[in-house]
């Protein structure tokens, strides 16, 4: 059986492990779908499949209205993979290309703009500005459907160059105008009130897609135990709780709000009050990562339910994710600088006020290039931990260590570990939240050794468990 029959054969099941991984396209009909889409099965020779929604556009195709293919979770394997294409799919899903053009995309992956744009050509059939180009259309979808702002508001805010450019995005991609895609929004209500409030206050709500189950009371329990005052909070009973975060973006700063919904079927909802709207979709892109929602549940309960020791974990806990980040620079300074109590103090001293509170949000995080230059004396560290978390703020400010999506992972771990005072554990978990490796095995952690032993686990059994590591090691870190 070739890929593309296997292909056909997740489309005739409308089987959503696929959705993201692949989309597929029908030529009788002119437009292209995710694996799940509810409606007939076409015949096996109107279709063509393609690795990502920007080069079924590129082939002509628009998206189905039906089946929204372009609000799929992202491919697992962009997380996974460490090469340039999965680096270069993360920096575009973080907006790179929409602020620095391809030039910037290709000067953080090392490589020229024409090796880029033929490395991403030959494997996924379209090039960084075609990639970057759908993500514009799927902003403007959104905020087409979900705010009452003026659509030539919404072209500046999604990215696009010209009100023209937009117009002519939206066409060739929904074949609809703006006036006719926003007439079409859905009328469903959310946790955060209604979707599309008149008034506008009440941010942009959006619906973030996973695929497979999702474990989310151990995420939201993961979050709450590390969460810094003025930063973070968690609203509500644990199984229906909100968890609320302040963001630093390009454009400004914003507060997001994600509902824990145990149980609800393939999305988190999420809320995001910007004071730059061109920001959305990098926020979207953070939120997603610190949530872990592009992972594949199913590979990883495959790869890890094989083995005896770990497969009662996976079995009852399915959907166990990794979380990531909002902010890797902010993820790296909280662990070199001792975690919560460290990270609590640091913003009381160092942080940045909002303008206007929201709740219990107060602050952004300080950024490196404040740390860098701050006394730090009056934290009350010990001189080893403070001097490694001078040297690191120092590094990130200057660049010489990236902590950014796109980060050579094996680099970035050498350069931290040059650095002194920063050993392998520290380094090791800085790779696995903020740059979201999901490969990481903390051998050193006191916990983890703790959860193999009382699994049955070996490290001899640790070859088995990649390319999902963390995930066993989250499994290890929530035994009772």
């Amino acid at each position: 059986m070739t890929i593309e029959d296997s292909r056909y054969e997740a489309v005739s099941s409308r089987d959503a492990r696929f959705d993201g991984v692949f989309f597929f396209a029908v030529s009788t009909t002119g437009i292209y779908c995710r694996p799940s889409c509810p409606a007939i099965t076409p015949k096996r020779q109107n279709v063509s499949f393609y690795r990502t929604a920007a080069a079924a556009q590129g082939a002509g195709f628009r998206a189905c209205r039906r089946c929204r293919p372009d609000a799929v979770p992202g491919s697992a394997e962009w997380n996974a993979r460490a090469d340039v294409v999965g680096r270069a799919m993360r920096l575009i899903g973080d907006g790179i290309v929409d602020r620095e053009g391809v030039s910037g995309l290709a000067d953080r992956l090392g490589y020229s703009a024409r090796q880029v744009q033929r490395q991403l050509n030959a494997e996924l059939g379209a090039g960084p500005i075609a990639l970057a180009r759908a993500q514009r259309g799927h902003t403007a979808r959104v905020l087409l459907q979900t705010t009452t702002m003026q659509a030539a508001e919404i072209a500046f805010a999604a990215g696009f160059a010209s009100v023209r450019q937009f117009n002519d995005t939206i066409r060739e991609i929904y074949a609809a105008t703006p006036s006719e895609l926003r007439s079409a929004r859905p009328g469903r209500s959310s946790r955060f009130g209604p979707v599309a409030p008149e008034n506008g206050a009440a941010g942009v709500p959006l619906r973030l897609a996973y695929r497979g189950p999702y474990a989310s009371v151990e995420v939201f329990d993961h979050l709450a135990g590390r969460a810094i005052t003025g930063i973070e909070e968690i609203v509500g009973e644990r199984g229906s709780r909100i968890y609320r975060r302040t963001l630093r973006l390009p454009g400004g700063s914003g507060v997001a709000e994600v509902a824990e919904q145990p149980g609800a079927g393939g999305w988190l909802e999420c809320r995001l009050h910007l004071t730059d709207l061109r920001d959305l979709t990098t926020a979207t892109q953070r939120m997603r990562r610190l949530f872990d929602l592009d992972a594949d549940p199913g590979a990883v309960a495959e790869r890890l339910g094989a083995d005896p020791s770990l497969a009662p974990l996976v079995a009852a806990r399915p959907g166990l994710r990794a979380p990531g980040t909002a902010d890797p620079h902010e993820l790296a300074v909280r662990v070199v600088g001792g975690g919560r109590e460290l990270g609590n103090a640091l913003v009381a001293a160092y942080g940045h006020r909002l303008c206007e509170p929201s709740g219990g949000l107060t602050h952004l995080f300080p950024r490196a290039d404040d740390l860098a230059g701050a006394e730090l004396s009056e934290l009350g560290l010990p001189e080893a931990r403070e001097g490694a978390l001078r040297m690191l703020t120092t590094a990130l400010a200057e660049g010489t260590v990236t902590l950014d999506p796109g980060a050579d992972r094996d680099e970035t771990e050498r350069e931290l570990l040059a650095l002194p005072g920063i050993d392998a554990r520290t380094t090791g978990y800085i790779r696995m939240r903020a740059l979201g490796d999901p490969d990481v095995l903390l051998t050193e952690d006191p916990a983890v050794r703790a959860g193999m032993r009382r699994a049955g686990a070996t490290l001899a059994d640790a070859e088995s468990w990649r390319p999902w590591s963390s995930y066993a090691m989250h499994h290890f870190w929530t035994m009772p």
